[in-house]
């Protein structure tokens, strides 16, 4: 196609906005893989007022339309607390992103990254991150490995076509972020299951559900371990209140206390580990809705999830015990008692665990103690504008 059938804009109606978040649809038909997201939660991730990432960021999204046909679209955004991180640490001044990318062609895609990062050169940015849809806690990185199965709860999926036009842009990779499987039926080694035994021994640790009914408290437990232990990391961006409590609101159905443990020492949380069965088994047969008896079918589901996947989305042990021996302890003691009731009580016969950064070498050394293995990885891209 001649470039000069393609037209590039921005969303700025609702009908744009209905166009931007059913795109997907269009593009995934014929992909086994591809797990319809709920349109609704689509919707609230684009929109002020709904996620409180605008709170502290800015964005604009663009469409590509070619013979009257939507042919793509993508993000251009910035997040304020980004901008204020050190620069060694992945984000810093003057770098923005872009996300939420799809498209039908190659031409599509250069026009649309083209787009955004004018729109990012406009609001004063040097360098750009990508795709991260939209905050990097919620999907960043595009899939470069393992699109023949499908994502689990909260990750992303695209066309494998997508790495060359990215790459052909001008884009370089920044950082690999992986996912590891984990066949959780069968106990882990020797070594392993000594470690969580003496732990179990030690009157100084205490293993805990987390309790849903202080759910509020609870949340505010994690959010003060997970700023703390992942504050040095790449790309990390402190999540706010306002965004535990959206993505708490969202995640609370499928919130199992034995699913989430915190690891106290001397009576001080010290480590959580939290483990989500997978919802994308349930909403995959939906196709985005819950209309007209979808939420019956969910709603039966989320009373007792018998679920084949578990996913630890987040895990984390505060700096000061990092690099001691009671910090891989601990990680070892929440995965095996997590592991007993996710196959006990939900049926579970395989886990995941991610994202993961693939230089974390704490987090890779641990994969390999309990025989995981990558099966995604997710490539994080950048480029100077």
């Amino acid at each position: 196609m001649a470039s000069s059938d393609l037209v590039i804009s921005p969303v700025s109606n609702k009908a744009d906005r209905k166009a931007f978040v059913e795109l997907p649809w269009a593009i995934y038909a014929n992909d086994p893989a591809w797990v319809p997201p709920l349109k609704g939660e689509a919707h609230d991730l684009i929109t002020p007022g709904k996620n409180p990432f605008f709170e502290h960021a800015e964005a604009q999204f663009f469409l590509a339309h070619r013979d009257g046909q939507v042919t793509g679209r993508i993000s251009a955004h910035f997040d304020r607390l980004a901008l204020e991180m050190p620069v060694e640490q992945g984000m810093g001044p003057g770098t923005g992103n872009f996300g939420l990318f799809e498209a039908t062609d190659e031409e599509a895609a250069h026009a649309l990254i083209a787009a955004a990062e004018e729109w990012l050169r406009g609001k004063g940015m040097t360098r750009v991150l990508g795709p991260i849809s939209l905050s990097i806690w919620e999907e960043p990185g595009l899939l470069v490995h393992g699109h023949d199965h499908p994502p689990t709860v909260m990750m992303g999926h695209n066309s494998p076509a997508y790495e060359a036009w990215i790459e052909s842009a001008g884009y370089t990779p920044a950082k690999k972020l992986n996912c590891y499987e984990i066949n959780i039926k069968k106990g882990f080694s020797p070594l392993v299951q000594r470690i969580v035994e003496s732990g179990e021994k030690n009157p100084r640790i205490r293993i805990r559900h987390v309790n849903k009914k202080d759910f509020d408290k609870e949340a505010a437990i994690i959010l003060n371990i997970l700023n703390d232990a992942w504050g040095k990391n790449w790309g990390f961006v402190p999540i706010t209140d306002s965004e535990i409590a959206f993505t708490g609101k969202k995640l609370r159905p499928i919130v199992y206390e034995d699913l989430i443990r915190i690891a106290e020492v001397d009576g001080e949380p010290v480590a959580f580990m939290m483990t989500l069965p997978d919802l994308n088994e349930a909403i995959k047969p939906l196709n985005g809705s819950l209309l007209p008896f979808g939420w019956a079918k969910l709603l039966l589901w989320l009373r007792k999830p018998q679920v084949r996947t578990m996913r630890v989305p987040l895990m984390g042990v505060v700096q000061k015990l990092q690099s001691s021996r009671m910090a891989s302890q601990l990680a070892f003691m929440m995965i095996e008692l997590i592991r007993r009731d996710a196959v006990a009580k939900y049926g579970a016969t395989r886990g995941e665990m991610g994202w993961i950064l693939e230089d974390n070498q704490g987090m890779v050394a641990i994969t390999k103690a309990i025989d995981a293995f990558t099966n995604k990885s997710y490539q994080i891209y950048e480029k100077g504008l």
